[in-house]
């Protein structure tokens, strides 16, 4: 069955430009069914518009606490039969309200390699620390920050040139690459949560090999 998404941003959208990219090539077995902004003039926004997909802007600044807003994305997700939420560049930290409503299958793209460097300009993070290597993280979103479990990852090597707006555009451009893939991935099935059951245990994710080309 096709992957019915919800696409969440905030900014310029390139994310969700690549995961429609991917879909009319064929590399994804998904549909964008709503794309939602909590910014009325965000780009992305646009991007959803000029591929004729429902775009809605949901102002959190007008509602009183974040599990309000949270419960009217959900609204807007459901009115348009959404089944996996993606957060492209969306700047709000989401809710049990919106983690509920759509178990594991929340997901998010971070612009490291989880655990290290979460929360906001990890690329800068990763500069000040002096790593050799960074790169970006799909993962499943849970109550932390940047805590879920990681679907997969993808590594950029820090070059001595670099500064964060160099380091950041390379990472971005690998982001294109490893976001519609997990979502192919679990559009396909491939990919499972595992739960130990044990008090603190941290969820794990599966995912199975892709089926190879006869």
């Amino acid at each position: 069955m096709t992957l019915a998404l919800g696409v969440l941003v905030s900014g310029s959208g390139t994310n969700l430009q690549a995961i429609l990219d991917a879909i009319a090539r064929g590399d994804l077995d998904a549909q964008v069914a709503v794309v939602v902004s909590n910014v009325a003039a965000a780009k992305g926004l646009d991007r959803a518009r000029a591929a004729g997909v429902p775009a809605v802007v949901v102002d959190h600044k007008a509602e009183p606490t974040r599990e309000a807003f949270d419960a009217k994305l959900v609204a807007v997700l459901r009115e348009h039969g959404v089944s996996c939420v993606v957060l492209a560049g969306f700047m709000r930290i989401v809710t049990p309200v919106l983690l509920e409503a759509f178990p594991d299958r929340v997901v998010n793209i971070h612009p490291s390699l989880l655990p290290a460097f979460p929360g906001k300009d990890a690329q800068a993070q990763a500069l000040r620390y002096g790593v050799r290597f960074a790169g970006c993280t799909v993962h499943l979103v849970d109550a932390g920050t940047d805590t879920g479990p990681v679907i997969d990852q993808a590594v950029v090597p820090v070059l001595p040139s670099d500064d964060v707006a160099s380091l950041a555009a390379r990472i971005l451009a690998r982001e294109h690459e490893l976001l519609p893939a997990a979502l192919q991935a679990i559009a396909s099935g491939r990919v499972s949560v595992e739960r130990t059951g044990e008090p603190g245990a941290r969820a794990r994710v599966r995912v199975a090999p892709a089926p190879s080309s006869p």
